[in-house]
């Protein structure tokens, strides 16, 4: 007898569809399961990201219990065209009055006229040796090398004797001096220009000649320089020079158009002459403290909604009504609903805006600097009062960053740091809960892993079963059928 390849074929049952539904009906266990596992999911998304929103509230806080914050500097200039300044961080307040007599410069020479970039000099080498030149007038009295610097000198041989490889030489030497081409309709000058500007980065430059094939002004020796002669084959165009300025009536140089830590931490970055004193005042930096507080109200704020949102009640889609009209209104929770690790949270974020300090002598509270908190739960500022608190940031600073050895005593962005390392660390709430969501989704799934394992043996005992009954019955027609046949005979043959 062939054997039977579909359930139910030989007993003519739907063996198929009771072993479905029976299954079915055993398989609503494991549904009820995996949808446990689904909402401890879903709490642990939740509690994921209220853990980075916490974080970030966290951060904002720390920031402005800093002391960078507190010690930032604002300079403000009454012409930034001329006169610039920055303060270092905790330098004191001041006053300055700038006038600028000269702006710092690089010493710039030119050579006589060549026909083009390819006219060639003969071979040799090139010193260059850096250094100030003494004295006001043409030519210069003396020159005093650069402490510290070591004149190079650039062999110039066979192959590159050309203008354009000299500049490259030139270039490639690192002697503190750059080198172009400058061209017009009369031809080609190299144009030398110190690397950097001041006094002591001027130069002078010795050519001595290995060969010579007499032709004038062919020669190395027509792109030596030196200022203390009037006789130079190459010809001064800009002298090197100090800025100078006068800060408070006092005179100072600089080798820049900046004047480093000139005064109390000071640097003024000069960019133009000026005959009109410009005026510098250096005070704390409040306008970055208001952006800071501003981006703790922010990132407070997206927290707030947030933990909101997850923990609100309201009413289900799709409420029924009763047969004597009444409607049942079925409410849903969000996410965190209930959640002891958010309600905890919500309740010391209150107790940090409901307590008052006693860290400053001016205010108490948050609402008396211009932070006030909203019915929704979130921060706004008021304008007027935080600017008027912000013109006194030494209390600001101490109703903020108190770090005290109380609650009562700290400042409110100190206690808002706190409360995030206290949620956020290994004993944390927020961080207990998410150990404990994610200890009870393991354990879940491996009781409906087991649950799936009993199920699949009881469908293949199930099948097994109706596929012996499908053989027996089988074999029942079978016979059924044999013995109509031979019954079907005997009556023919009487």
């Amino acid at each position: 007898m062939p054997a039977i390849t579909s359930l139910g074929v030989g007993s003519g049952l739907d063996a198929e569809g009771i072993v479905s539904s029976l299954m079915a009906v055993e398989r609503r266990p494991i549904s009820l399961v995996q949808t446990q596992i689904d909402g401890l999911n879903t709490k642990m998304s939740s509690i994921g990201k209220l853990k980075s929103l916490v974080a970030a509230m966290r951060d904002k806080a720390a920031a402005l219990t800093s002391t960078t914050a507190w010690g930032k500097m604002a300079v403000s200039t009454s012409d930034a065209t001329s006169v610039s300044a920055s303060a270092a961080a905790n330098s004191p307040a001041g006053r300055y009055s700038v006038t600028v007599q000269s702006l710092a410069a690089a010493q710039t020479i030119t050579s006589g006229q060549f026909a083009n970039s390819s006219a060639t000099l003969n071979e040799g080498s090139l010193t260059i040796e850096l250094g100030s030149y003494q004295g006001s007038g043409t030519p210069a009295t003396g020159f005093t090398a650069k402490p510290g610097a070591t004149p190079v000198t650039i062999n110039i041989g066979a192959g590159e004797t050309s203008l354009s490889a000299i500049r490259d030489k030139i270039n490639a030497a690192g002697a503190g001096v750059t080198a172009s081409i400058v061209n017009d309709a009369n031809g080609a000058r190299l144009s030398l220009r110190s690397t950097a500007t001041g006094e002591v980065n001027g130069f002078r430059i010795t050519a001595a000649e290995t060969t010579d094939d007499g032709a004038p002004g062919t020669g190395l020796s027509a792109l030596a320089f030196n200022a203390t002669t009037l006789t130079s084959p190459m010809a001064l165009n800009q002298r090197s020079a100090n800025a100078q300025a006068t800060i408070n009536g006092i005179v100072v140089n600089s080798t820049t158009n900046t004047f480093a830590e000139v005064a109390d931490g000071l640097t003024v970055t000069v960019s133009k002459v000026n005959a009109t004193p410009v005026e510098l005042v250096t005070s704390q930096d409040t306008a970055s403290i208001k952006t800071s507080i501003d981006e703790f109200i922010k990132a407070y704020n997206e927290m707030a909604v947030y933990l909101r949102d997850q923990t609100k009640v309201e009413a289900a889609t799709g409420s029924s009504t009763t047969s004597a009209g009444n409607t049942n209104v079925v409410m849903k929770g969000g996410p965190l609903q209930g959640d002891r690790s958010a309600v905890d949270l919500q309740w010391q974020l209150r107790s940090v805006i409901n307590e008052s300090s006693s860290t400053s002598s001016q205010w108490s509270a948050l609402s008396q600097i211009g932070i006030v908190m909203k019915q929704d739960g979130t921060l706004e500022t008021k304008s007027t009062e935080l600017t008027a608190a912000l013109a006194k940031p030494d209390e600001l600073r101490k109703l903020l960053a108190t770090d005290g050895s109380s609650s009562a005593n700290s400042g409110f962005m100190d206690r808002f740091r706190d409360v995030g390392d206290r949620v956020l660390s290994f004993e944390g709430s927020l961080e207990v809960r998410g150990q404990y969501l994610q200890k009870n989704i393991s354990r879940l799934g491996l009781k409906k892993t087991d649950m799936e394992d009993r199920l699949t043996s009881k469908e293949e005992n199930l099948r097994a079963r109706y596929q012996s009954l499908d053989t027996q019955m089988s074999r029942l027609s079978a016979l059924q059928q044999y013995v109509t046949q031979q019954l079907s005979s005997l009556n023919t043959s009487a």
